[in-house]
């Protein structure tokens, strides 16, 4: 699989990576733990060198996963993960980057993975009641301890992107972002590309939707999570599945599958874009990573742009309480 380079960082990653977080949370039941090894590997054997996990997913459960997996290839991959909430509590959703917590958090983080550094170390959401330049002072000082290679944030806005990265620069952003959530469009991509920072679209195929396979009868297992997103009501899928139509229609003409459009389309918006797409299913990882050789023309994509853009995709991306956690 081809390479790129997260930012100016000089952080080089396959193409795709892969998102661990529903072989184990967030999607329904967590998925066996042998199974989702011989997958991560399988991955590993495709090219794939970029991969997503965090101390929340399960919680820790996810970490342990990726930390037996890549064991046997650790020189050969990049291994991302993050802080920012407070698993230990007892209240898992309650944000905490405080400086002393966020070290124990890479202490503990640090053994699940099997590994004496973290390559990629992003705060997950951004903490309110912490100045963000604390937070990347902390970092900053895990990075000079060689603990941590690379400073991320995740959904973060881009004035405290901008304040993070003058204290320790910034090597990827990660956040939604796909053909149905282009928000990042606005403000975050250009102040992106200005302080050469990567960025590492995560639901590049809207949370399964954009692949065709869900449509408005589909029944969700009840610990899913899409089953609290707006933008999955039945009534909202019923509207969004003109965008899946568009998709698919197009797929059909390319020769290839309404996901692999979904994620060469992001591909094709900026070289230093490296999109996480997360399964379960090895057929689906294959087709996920056939995209990495799809090249859309810039015909296609004024196409797809053109159609795109006369659809309104209907329902929030999260529920109220989680929304006000995003682009601080």
């Amino acid at each position: 699989m081809k390479k790129r380079t997260l930012g100016k960082s000089g952080l080089e990653v396959s193409a795709l990576g892969l998102g661990c977080m529903s072989m184990s949370f967030g999607y329904g039941p967590a998925a066996d733990k042998q199974e989702m090894i011989a997958l991560i590997r399988s991955a590993v054997e495709q090219g794939v060198t970029f991969f997503d996990t965090a101390e929340i997913y399960g919680p820790f459960t996810n970490e342990e996963l990726v930390g037996e997996a890549l064991a046997p290839f650790r020189e050969q991959v990049v291994i991302a993960t993050k802080f920012g909430f407070d698993c230990d509590s007892g209240k898992p959703g309650d944000l905490n980057s405080q400086p002393e917590h966020i070290k124990q958090v890479v202490e503990a983080s640090l053994k699940r993975l099997k590994t004496d550094t973290i390559d990629l170390l992003y705060q997950h959401r951004v903490d309110p009641n912490v100045p963000i330049e604390d937070v990347a002072g902390t970092v900053k000082e895990l990075i000079q301890q060689g603990k941590v290679k690379h400073f991320g944030l995740s959904e973060a806005g881009a004035q405290t992107i901008r304040r993070a990265h003058a204290v320790q620069p910034v090597t990827a952003l990660q956040s939604e972002y796909s053909l149905w959530w282009r928000e990042p469009e606005a403000e975050v991509l250009p102040t992106l590309e200005e302080l050469g920072i990567g960025f590492v679209p995560f639901s590049p195929l809207g949370k399964g939707f954009l692949t065709g396979k869900i449509n408005e009868e589909t029944k969700f297992d009840s610990t899913d999570f899409r089953n609290q997103v707006p933008r999955f009501s039945e009534g909202n899928r019923k509207a969004n599945q003109v965008l899946v139509d568009l998709i698919g229609r197009f797929a059909e003409q390319k020769k290839i599958t309404p996901a692999q459009v979904a994620l060469a389309w992001l591909l094709a918006q900026k070289p230093w874009i490296v999109p996480i797409p997360g399964t379960t299913k090895l057929p689906r990882l294959h087709e996920n990573n056939g995209a990495a050789s799809v090249q859309l023309t810039t015909e296609d994509l004024r196409e797809l742009e053109r159609a795109a853009s006369k659809i309104t995709v209907q329902g929030a991306r999260y529920p109220e309480n989680l929304q006000k956690r995003v682009g601080r």
